[in-house]
């Protein structure tokens, strides 16, 4: 008789729950990526995700879940596991809450301390601003089973904070997503539509000097192309009100081609809106993730050094910045990417597709490390 596959329980902490399309694509790309790779290893691996809406993650992904904040629910889902993986995302930074990292970190302690494996799966690290939290990452990250991050800047980062652990560089989970296979749909001939600029903006600034310069530059490209708007709000209700304030400044005419659309249940429904678009425009990660893998041409505006990295490694550049956008470059770039969209799509081709294949990496070395363990 055949064997049954070992099984493996496994609680996956991280941003999920929340409502934000980019990491709850990051988890439908993280469940995917170890259930195939389990069932090459011959492993059957057991999520439990650590959510802030257990029934809707439940629900929606047909996995089991646990409330992220509630400690005995966090206890008993960790005593219960096998290992424990964190990631993927910007888990461990600093700039949205001093209250982040020692979360995260204390997830990951927690389960050291009951004796479970852990592993730091292709997440992006930083910017860490207070210095007191270098030793806490350091000491937590030096007793993992393996660390993988998305990007050379958290590499560099963690070297510098004093992580001696092997690290590899990955790219984002969400790059290898099997629902990209069939690449940008089939759209009408160009003389048949008016092309779709994709809008994905969050509020940073407190004077929203830079949703106003976004407006500015939008309103230009207007007046020079027949274009449509579509916002794209990674974040509701957050996004959506960011969306709603560029909208407000837009000139008559921009205005009028203006629209915002629904996020919808699945992470998955906003990728369905992106590849729709001719040209994105995004500060939201995701959104440029989600263009990159549909091959639509991507404009960046940087909050954070995340994008950059995200752009450098696709061979781009940040259009602007929070603190440096200029509308008349803006308005420029949408242009040329306009015009040179197939030129822009093979170009790419290549490095777009390694990325793809790479992003299986995190995954193969952690089911090979459980099966050693618990095979």
């Amino acid at each position: 008789m055949e064997r049954e596959p070992a099984a493996v329980r496994v609680a996956i902490s991280g941003y999920y729950g929340f409502g934000n399309s980019g990491d709850e694509a990051v988890l439908e790309a993280m469940l995917s990526a170890l259930e195939k790779e389990g069932q090459r290893e011959g492993l059957r691996v057991e999520p439990v995700v650590l959510s802030a809406d257990p029934d809707k993650t439940a629900r929606r992904l047909g996995v089991e879940a646990a409330h992220r904040m509630r400690p005995k629910d966090l206890w008993n889902a960790i005593r219960s596991c096998d290992a424990l993986v964190s990631g993927g995302g910007s888990l461990l930074q600093d700039v949205t809450g001093v209250g982040t990292i020692p979360y995260y970190l204390g997830v990951l302690k927690l389960a050291q301390l009951l004796g479970k494996p852990t592993f730091i799966y292709a997440q992006g690290v930083g910017p860490v601003l207070r210095k007191v939290f270098h030793p806490m990452i350091r000491h937590v990250l030096d007793r993992c089973e393996l660390i993988t991050v998305r990007d050379e800047g958290s590499l560099a980062l963690l070297r510098a904070m004093g992580v001696t652990r092997d690290i590899m560089v990955v790219p984002d989970p969400v790059l290898g997503l099997p629902w990209f296979d069939e690449g940008k749909p089939d759209l009408p001939p160009e003389r048949e539509r008016t092309p779709v600029i994709g809008v994905a903006i969050r509020y940073w600034r407190n004077d929203r000097l830079d949703l106003e310069r976004l407006a500015g530059g939008l309103s230009l490209l207007a007046e020079r192309r027949k274009v449509r708007f579509r916002f794209l709000p990674m974040h509701p209700p957050g996004d959506e009100d960011a969306s709603r304030f560029v909208i407000e400044r837009l000139s008559p005419q921009a205005r009028e081609q203006a629209s915002i659309v629904a996020a919808g249940e699945a992470a998955f429904d906003m990728a369905d809106r992106v590849a729709g678009c001719d040209v994105l425009i995004g500060m939201r990660l995701h959104a440029l993730i989600y263009a990159a893998t549909q091959r639509v041409p991507l404009a960046g505006i940087s909050y954070d050094p995340k994008i950059d990295r995200f752009l450098a490694r696709i061979g781009e550049a940040p259009v602007g910045s929070c603190d440096d956008l200029d509308a008349g470059r803006l308005a420029r770039e949408a242009e040329r990417l306009l015009d040179e969209g197939d030129a822009w799509r093979e170009a790419k081709r290549e490095t777009l597709e390694r990325l793809r294949r790479e992003s299986r990496l995190p995954a193969q070395h952690l089911v090979r490390h459980l099966r050693i363990k618990f095979g």
